[in-house]
């Protein structure tokens, strides 16, 4: 018996409902991107298929099997503006758990419980085509090792959160994260116009040496939109 949608078990993402499509209803363990073993080789062969990205797996000690799917994006030529935003669709999501359901029960997996959903506000960030993808925005990133001496920085620092940019003139793959350190204005408080903001700073970094990294979960009703929207 196939779930259905549950309005109750949705969360925004910029604006926009995301949905889950609730399946049929056996450790929680989080994947690396891309390496998959049995039935997450079946699972992400199966959303491949059917023409979506696999951006997250989860199987939970109760059962559950949570799949969060996105559509492909591809990068547009150097002078073409940037495609308008996709979303993944309820029908999307009740079209894949049907065909997991198929495919797992042949692979003879045990699970009580399947949801297959899209990404929420704090999007995982897996590889190039991602960070491309998502040039721009608000990210949190942390670092496999301490970042070192560096100056104003603490050498202990392995968490940041700033924009996401590409390193310019440099080779494919190196990026950079700039942000500030100083504090967010509090509501109602009054802010001088002669006060200097804090200096901007700026951590390069190659994909290889990122632990995760992730959108941060801004809420903003409007959209994602643009970079810095």
């Amino acid at each position: 018996m196939f779930g259905g949608y549950n309005a109750r078990f949705t969360t925004k993402w910029a604006g926009y409902y995301r949905p889950i499509f609730f399946g049929r209803t056996g450790n929680r363990c989080r994947l690396d991107a891309f390496i998959y073993m049995g039935w997450q080789d079946t699972v992400a062969q199966t959303v491949a298929g059917l023409g979506f990205d696999l951006v997250d797996l989860e199987r939970s000690a109760g059962g559950l099997l949570r799949v969060t799917i996105d559509l492909p994006w591809t990068p547009p030529a150097d002078d073409q503006p940037l495609p308008p935003e996709q979303f993944v669709t309820v029908e999307d999501c009740e079209r894949v758990t049907r065909q997991l359901q198929y495919a797992l029960e042949v692979e003879g997996t045990d699970y009580r419980r399947l949801e297959v959903g899209s990404p929420g506000i704090d999007r995982p960030l897996r590889g190039e085509n991602d960070f491309r993808r998502f040039e721009g925005q608000l990210v949190d990133i942390t670092l496999k090792a301490p970042l070192g001496a560096n100056g104003a920085v603490s050498a202990s620092r392995k968490k940041f959160r700033g924009t996401l940019e590409r390193v310019e003139g440099a080779q494919a793959g190196q990026w950079q994260i700039v942000w500030s350190d100083e504090p967010p204005v509090k509501p109602g408080q009054r802010v001088s116009k002669k006060r200097e903001p804090a200096p901007l700073q700026a951590l390069g970094f190659t994909l290889d040496e990122i632990a995760q990294a992730r959108l941060a979960p801004i809420v903003n009703f409007k959209g994602r939109g643009a970079p810095g929207a």
